[in-house]
């Protein structure tokens, strides 16, 4: 469903079908092919990158303002929930539950989803699982980020700086080139640095800031050789800079963390939530690049389109922090590539029947190298001189075949009814090892510890029906539809595959994790969209689902992933927008989510049945309000205020059942806007979470209770925004 703050922006395709500013009105591609979002029959939030603009929305992380039960924490990489369902397996190997998307592309690794946003059409958050039309890795749904591409007829440009507190720095600029009636070339750049919100208490003498220091480029060309035929192709680079310490001692906020027990959340106010006492074992650095390319071709001859979409990234990476309270100094290095290839075929007769049906191809590999020092620390001998986890090649692949079609039975009664066929293949070579002092004379200085070799393949067909009816007053809806995430391996190797294995296959590998959706929903509006409301109501089946955390069974901290028996999620969603009167717009949401483990024994005498999901506040939404005015012959002054509340939610540390959790909150925004059309020129001043709340996003207790550590949200943050477009 759309959202309230959706506006006239439609993508660069559709420039011609934008409606008036408020109409609530937006050209998505939700189901592969362009329609209106308040015509299409999915759970959808569409953001247009004005929206994102006002609501001061610069990276994934602040979505979750902008689109109901969703969360998007930062942590190593994204960590992305929705309706309750998430996944935190960040290591090379996982997946996960949530796909995030860049120009329809799927990004596979949680490091390289931390874009940042600019120059962007809109931003589209479908809710709910995505296993037919878009596959691989949507079981809680995605979040696809869409540049804006070239147009062919005008010379324009856009340019904002915004200054906020941190020292955040955010400056963009894009310029659109008509290079001849059948080519166009967009050109887009943004500087986003900002210091760290993090407070060192202690006398390491490192230096924290700036915490991101990121430099990207954008280059879209657009070739249309025939009227019928569109050739698009995207290139895009990013420096990913900065520091790298994001997270503070668990101290800070719980008091009698004990296992299998809920500690006391000590309410700390914002300084001390914020001061970091571990101190550093060398100097933290991130350095990343993240670069790619991405081509679509698109022929529409009458009645059909062919369209193919094909993509390389790579995604080189090095960075240097430290672990367990500042007592293990470690470093980061890998690269990862991917390359995906996605041929669709879509028919409509323009009437009653539409279908499209196409194939699939993703492939993934990764090296990563993970040395920590002072493996002394971790129970290493006194002639150990570190302590590694040697990954690679790493290898994913997935082969998929799917259609859809949609027919109108009777007058705007419509039927839908696709499936898709998905095979994944992963494979992996490793090793946790240490290297020895050459004094001891141990052969080549290194003791191989474990073999982290595995294979594992997985195939499952995923379907979805459904029903609409686009009534009068609006679309009401139905569907049942099914979700898939494959299985994977834990760090090891099977008893009897090589020397020196010792898991069971029951100990290493663990099962895909599936889910069944039924939702009914509706989209409903008057005869001048001056009151909209949307709704869903929502069932979720889920089995074998697949919970990581950090565990010492490696002899180190490393990932552990294993499957719970069922979980279900109950939930209702409701948004509405009124305009009373010119200039007026009020606007509020509610989301109320039962998200519970229904079988689950995460040790054995410990029962989890009927606990709620981390991350899954039972109730949350927002309110919001804002009031134009005219300022001259062609201006106006726009005031608002946007308030997000959300109750209290689990962050539960699997490992030693330690119910952490985030106390209920609210968060505050205010904006003050001028704009002027005769120029083009925007001058905001903005407050970010007005209440200075420092909410949870994640609580682990690591490989020792008094060196576990808590990552936050953003603080409260003060700011001015200068654009304007030509």
């Amino acid at each position: 469903m759309v959202l309230a703050q959706t506006t006239n922006a439609a993508p660069a395709d559709d420039q011609d079908m934008a409606e008036p500013l408020d109409s609530g009105l937006i050209i998505v591609t939700a189901n592969r092919t362009r329609s209106v979002a308040d015509e299409t029959p999915v759970a959808l939030s569409a953001i247009s990158g004005e929206a994102l603009q006002e609501q001061g929305i610069t990276n994934p992380t602040q979505l979750e303002k902008a689109a109901p039960n969703l969360s998007i924490v930062r942590d190593n990489g994204l960590q992305i929930t929705i309706r309750g369902v998430t996944s935190d397996d960040d290591s090379e190997k996982g997946d996960p539950s949530a796909g995030f998307l860049v120009n329809d592309i799927y990004i596979a690794r949680p490091q390289a989803q931390e874009v940042s946003f600019f120059d962007v059409e809109r931003v589209e958050v479908l809710r709910g699982p995505q296993g037919t039309l878009y596959g691989r890795n949507t079981t809680a749904g995605l979040i696809n980020v869409l540049s804006r591409r070239p147009v062919m007829d005008e010379f324009s440009g856009t340019a904002s700086l915004t200054y906020e507190s941190y020292d955040h720095i955010v400056a963009s600029g894009a310029v659109n080139i008509p290079v001849a009636d059948i080519l166009a070339i967009r050109v887009a750049g943004n500087l986003d640095r900002r210091d760290s919100y993090i407070i060192n208490g202690t006398s390491d003498g490192y230096e924290y800031d700036p915490f991101k220091n990121n430099l990207s480029g954008r280059v879209s060309l657009r070739f249309e050789p025939a009227p019928d035929v569109r050739i698009d192709v995207i290139g895009d680079y990013s420096d990913i800079g900065g520091r790298t310490i994001n997270a503070v001692p668990l101290a800070n906020f719980f008091s009698g963390i004990v296992p299998g027990t809920r500690p006391t959340y000590l309410d700390p106010d914002a300084k001390a939530a914020r001061t970091n006492t571990f101190r550093q074992g060398q100097e933290p650095i991130r350095d990343i690049t993240d670069r790619g390319v991405t081509g679509q071709f698109e022929w529409s001859p009458g009645d059909f389109t062919l369209t193919y979409l094909g993509s390389y990234r790579e995604f080189p990476n090095s960075l240097q922090t430290t672990l367990v309270g500042g007592r293990v100094p470690a470093t980061l290095s890998g690269e990862q590539s991917q390359q995906s290839h996605e041929l669709r075929l879509a028919y409509s007769d323009g009437d009653r029947f539409a279908a499209q049906f196409g194939g699939y191809f993703f492939s993934e590999e990764s090296f990563v190298r993970l040395t920590l020092l002072n493996p002394q620390v971790l129970g290493l001998p006194a002639f150990a001189t570190n302590y590694e986890f040697v990954q690679g090649p790493t290898k994913a692949k997935n082969k998929s075949v799917f259609g859809q079609a949609s027919y109108e039975i009777i007058d705007d009664l419509t039927a839908t009814l696709g499936a898709r066929y998905s095979y994944d293949d992963k494979s992996r070579i490793g090793e946790t090892a240490f290297d020895t002092n050459p004094a001891v004379m141990i052969p080549g200085n290194r003791i191989v510890l474990q073999v982290n070799d595995a294979a594992a393949s997985f195939d499952k067909v995923t379907w979805r029906v459904g029903l609409d009816y686009a009534s009068p007053i609006g679309l009401l809806y139905s569907y049942v539809a099914t979700g898939y995430k494959a299985g994977g391996f834990n760090d090891g190797c099977e008893i009897g595959t090589q020397p020196g294995c010792r898991f069971t296959a029951d100990a290493l590998y663990y099962e895909p994790e599936t889910l069944t959706a039924y939702e009914l929903g509706f989209k409903l509006a008057n005869a001048d969209r001056s009151l909209r409301l949307n709704g869903a109501l929502f069932h979720y089946d889920y089995s074998n689902l697949q919970l990581s955390q950090t565990s010492n069974i490696c002899g180190a901290p490393c990932q552990l992933t294993r499957n719970a028996a069922l979980a279900k999620i109950d939930g209702i969603e409701l948004e509405g927008v009124f305009v009373p009167m010119a200039g007026l717009r009020l606007e509020a949401g509610v989301n109320l989510l039962d998200a519970r483990y229904d079988d689950f024994q995460p040790a054995p005498g410990v029962d989890f049945s009927g606990r709620s999901l981390s991350r899954s506040p039972d109730l949350s939404g927002y309110v919001g309000a804002s009031y134009t005015i005219a300022v001259g012959a062609d201006g106006g002054l726009e005031a608002s205020v946007r308030t997000q509340f959300s109750s209290e939610y689990d962050l539960t540390d699997l490992e030693r059942l330690i119910e952490f959790y985030q106390p209920g909150y609210t968060k505050t925004d205010i904006t003050l806007t001028y704009r002027n059309d005769a120029n083009g020129l925007t001058v905001s001043a903005f407050a970010r979470n007005l209440e200075n709340e420092i909410t949870l996003t994640s609580a682990d207790s690591g490989i020792a209770i008094p060196f576990g550590s808590a990552t936050f949200a953003d603080p409260r943050t003060f700011g001015v925004r200068v654009g304007v477009d030509f």
